[in-house]
C-alpha cells in the first residue's frame, strides 16, 4: 500500500505534505508524490511545449517534496502525469494500491468548489479510496 499526495507548492499543498509524510511514516508506507500536468489542447507543437513547461514546474515542485519526505525518512515515488490533477491522483492511487489520497484545500467555499470543480471536490466524489483533505492554515 501507499499514501498518495497531490502536490503543487501551494500553501494548501505544503500543509498536506506534512500530513501525508506523517501518515506514511505512521503506516510505514511509501509516499507517492503526484503532479498532474495536463496541458491545454491535445495535439501539436504548442501542446508539447506547454506540457514540457508544466512537467518542468512539476519536477521542481516535487523535488522539494522529496527532500521534505527524505528528511523524515519516508520513501518516495514521484509521478508527473499528463492528466488533470484529480484524474492523475485517482490513477496513481489505483496503480499503487493507495490507502489514502491526501490533498490540500485553498479554503474555498463548498459552493465555489462545486461550481468550479476543485480537485478536492472532484476527488471526494470520484475517488475509490478515502480522501484526506487538509485545510489551509491560519
Amino acid at each position: 500500500m501507499a499514501v498518495v499526495l497531490g502536490y503543487d507548492e501551494s500553501s494548501g499543498a505544503e500543509r498536506a505534505l506534512h500530513v501525508a509524510v506523517s501518515v506514511a511514516r505512521a503506516f510505514d508506507e511509501r509516499l507517492v508524490l503526484v503532479y498532474g500536468a495536463a496541458a491545454p489542447g491535445g495535439v501539436g507543437e504548442e501542446y508539447r511545449s506547454h506540457l514540457a513547461a508544466l512537467q518542468q514546474t512539476g519536477r521542481r515542485a516535487l523535488d522539494r517534496a522529496v527532500e521534505a519526505a527524505s528528511a523524515e525518512r519516508v520513501a518516495t515515488t514521484v509521478e508527473i502525469l499528463d492528466a488533470k490533477p484529480a484524474q492523475a491522483l485517482i490513477d496513481a492511487a489505483q496503480r499503487h494500491a493507495a490507502r489514502v489520497i491526501v490533498v490540500g484545500s485553498w479554503g474555498e467555499s463548498p459552493m465555489r468548489g462545486a461550481l468550479l470543480g476543485s480537485t478536492p471536490h472532484k476527488l471526494l466524489h470520484l475517488s475509490p479510496v478515502p480522501v484526506l483533505c487538509v485545510p489551509t492554515g491560519d
